[in-house]
């Protein structure tokens, strides 16, 4: 398996509901949005270009509505990751990290951008890199 683009998410804004937020920075703006939905933990998680391979549009909105199923009552709203050149739908989903990664890893994505009360975004890998030896 090859090595996630961590540049790239590091790089990318993450927005919802007209919030952007930014790999290692706090977004007070952002907490108050999941205080508004009762949410303590949420993150931004896509279903887009697995494995940050290029899918045609229709495939890929078909995975992120399958995506949205499977999160059930959790999406607290529609969101996009844009980064230079690129972009993605993303949703944000209310929940733990870990139970979120799960969704990651069953829709076959590197990362997850995680969110918390008093805590800078930080990005969890939802797969470890193997090393080659």
């Amino acid at each position: 398996m090859r090595a996630p683009p961590l540049a790239a998410f590091r790089a990318t804004g993450y927005e919802a509901a007209g919030i952007v937020v930014r790999i290692g920075a706090r977004s007070p703006a952002m907490e108050a949005l999941l205080a508004r939905h009762g949410a303590r933990r949420a993150a931004f998680i896509t279903a887009w270009n697995p494995r940050s391979r290029r899918m045609p549009a229709g495939w890929n909105r078909r995975m992120q509505d399958r995506l949205r199923q499977a999160a059930g009552v959790t999406v607290l709203a529609e969101g996009f990751g844009r980064g230079p050149g690129w972009a993605e739908h993303h949703l944000l989903l209310a929940g733990a990290p870990g139970r979120l990664l799960v969704l990651a890893r069953r829709f076959r994505q590197w990362a997850i951008v995680a969110l918390g009360p008093g805590q800078p975004a930080r990005l969890l890998l939802a797969y470890r890199p193997s090393r080659a030896g």
